[in-house]
């Protein structure tokens, strides 16, 4: 990583992923609580059990991606790396969110002002985490015509 200034640069992305796969462990215990009824974590997580086991896979999937391209070892421009790890959490958390806040379920969800809140944060994850991984995705498509070429 040292020999590589540019490689070096991704290290947010190494950060990012342990940190999501920190979340994600931290999920499971959750959810063994909830599977033998621990009252306090039923109290944090009123919503459906589905929610919280969406928010834990979501965790792992999107701590998959990011080091599979940070493993590419292709730099990539800071905006692109971080819009992939915040991307990853807030995109991940709309699941947890649900899980605390069953209202914010949308069949549940009115025109309340925290619904319309949670909107515009679902929209918002949704294209952090689309540029992020879109953008990366294309840098390192071009990257490889380079390489071949």
């Amino acid at each position: 990583m040292q020999n590589n200034p540019g490689h070096a640069r991704n290290v947010v992305l190494l950060r990012g992923a342990c940190l999501w796969i920190v979340a994600a462990l931290i999920l499971a215990w959750c959810m063994v609580g909830l599977g033998f009824n621990v009252h306090v974590l039923g109290e944090i997580f009123p919503g459906k059990f589905t929610r919280v086991r969406q928010a834990h896979i979501d965790l792992l999937l999107m701590s998959a991606l990011i080091l599979g391209f940070y493993a590419a070892r292709i730099p990539l421009p800071w905006h692109v790396r971080w819009a992939m790890v915040v991307g990853a959490f807030t995109n991940s958390s709309l699941f947890l969110l649900m899980a605390i806040f069953p209202s914010l379920e949308p069949e549940a969800a009115s025109q309340s002002t925290s619904a319309t809140v949670f909107l515009v944060y679902e929209m918002s994850s949704l294209l952090l985490t689309s540029y992020g991984f879109g953008r990366a995705s294309m840098i390192i498509l071009r990257t490889t015509f380079r390489i071949a070429g």
